[in-house]
């Protein structure tokens, strides 16, 4: 038995909510059920496992217990890029050396968060605008995006060089000296994608929204209580990302960081004159730790994400979001100079799950319980594909992905806490300090 005592907390600051319509989250449990699986968590990979269970199983009983409300946690609070291509988030480019895989996996979640999205008509600013992966410095050009173009070059891969003045007159800015283009990737509003994947889901299977789990019995059947309830399920998932050490998987394998964002209040019709380039675009930066990640959104209004720094305890205060709306306006003025009147209107915080080795966990933990967690910052495509592949797996269905996930699979061990600490942020100052110039 394992007693959750650490469960997320998820404020109401989300831009990417409140500029959506206010939505009524589905009641929580309040009674004691039986299911033949039980999903923790309705992030990317939860729903996705339970969409593919109920489609492979109509008969079959699913419920999904989420602590919050869809699209209020992780899943609803990233850059809303739905990444297509092998993606460095730090100064390591690990993942091109499984390029074939990662895009196989990668295509593959766009694909089916493609067609549902069209199937239910899910509104959320889905739209395939490709990605900049932009450098400021001649260093970042060199060693990452020179090799990933090499690799492209290599494998077919779609893109296009652009050089500092071609990249302002496409965006808006040349503070960037180089980026690479590659036009397969989607942008969204993830927390509309979030709300929609939840509001869609078949109808076997039941969602339900403020329920946290508090404590955990394995076994056969296994044993969820909540605050209010109680499943008895004969398999489980678990897909809370970086929480899944909380219940006794993947332990001294996961770090969490937080990642803060904010976004503009809209540009009026005279700024919008001033801001040359594409009416909406991405850009990540060749460091998401040192650099900013960027969009210009379907409302005309523009994100900045930096700010990343380790949290193991998953908390972040309204002080410290207030510290980072002024710095994020800093970085906005230094790129945007003729739109030094816009305001920032949302700054808010969301938590990443990393390993060592930039490897994600998945499979089968112990018997007739399930994991996909840890999507290194690629959630909305790694979670979804790790979802998907899960249910799969779990059911015997054969699937050739399954191979790909299970290569690239398997986070690496860290040493304990306070060793952890350490390490960890001697190793952070060290890649900001390298890649200070990507600031």
């Amino acid at each position: 038995m394992v007693a959750i005592r650490l469960l997320p907390e998820n404020d109401t600051t989300n831009g990417w909510s409140a500029v959506l319509p206010p939505r009524t989250p589905r009641p929580p449990l309040v009674a004691t059920i039986t299911a033949d699986w039980a999903i923790i968590g309705a992030g990317y990979a939860g729903l996705a496992a339970a969409r593919r269970l109920a489609e492979h199983r109509p008969g079959d009983s699913v419920i999904v217990l989420e602590a919050g409300a869809a699209g209020e946690g992780a899943q609803g609070r990233n850059a809303g890029f739905a990444i297509d291509l092998p993606h460095n988030v730090t100064s390591s480019l690990a993942e091109l050396e499984e390029s074939a895989r990662y895009k196989r996996l990668y295509r593959a979640a766009i694909d089916h968060l493609d067609e549902t999205i069209r199937t239910h008509g899910i509104a959320c600013d889905w739209s395939r605008d490709g990605r900049y992966h932009a450098a400021v410095s001649e260093r970042a050009v060199q060693s990452v995006l020179k090799p990933l173009v090499a690799e492209l070059s290599r494998s077919g891969g779609e893109h296009r060089w652009v050089d500092r003045r071609a990249l302002a007159d496409e965006i808006g800015t040349d503070y960037y000296t180089a980026a690479v283009f590659t036009p397969g990737g989607y942008l969204v509003n993830p927390a509309a994608l979030s709300r929609g994947l939840a509001d869609t889901l078949p109808g076997n299977v039941t969602l339900c929204e403020n329920t946290p789990v508090v404590r955990f019995e394995p076994g056969v059947p296994s044993r969820l209580v909540t605050p209010k309830g109680e499943v008895k399920a004969r398999q489980v998932v678990i897909a809370v990302n970086g929480f899944a050490d909380r219940f006794g998987y993947f332990r001294h394998r996961l770090l969490s960081f937080a990642a803060h964002a904010s976004l503009t209040r809209p540009l009026s019709v005279a700024e919008i004159a001033k801001l040359k380039g594409r009416a909406r675009w991405g850009l990540t930066p060749a460091n998401a730790f040192a650099g900013i990640t960027m969009r210009r959104t379907a409302d005309n209004r523009i994100l900045v994400r930096q700010n990343v720094s380790f949290r193991p305890d998953l908390r972040a205060s309204d002080e410290e979001r207030a510290r980072v709306a002024l710095h994020h306006k800093r970085l906005f003025d230094q790129r945007f100079h003729e739109l030094s009147d816009v305001t920032i209107a949302h700054t808010w915080t969301g938590y990443i799950c990393l390993s060592r080795n930039g490897a994600p966990g998945f499979g089968e933990v112990a018997p007739g319980v399930w994991a996909s967690v840890c999507q290194n910052a690629v959630g909305m495509t790694k979670g979804t594909i790790g979802g998907l592949l899960l249910a799969d797996k779990a059911l015997g269905v054969r699937n050739p992905l399954i191979e790909d996930i299970e290569a690239v699979s398997g986070p690496a061990w860290i040493p304990p806490r306070p060793a952890l600490d350490i390490g960890v942020r001697a190793r952070f100052a060290f890649e900001l300090w390298r890649s200070r110039a990507e600031a």
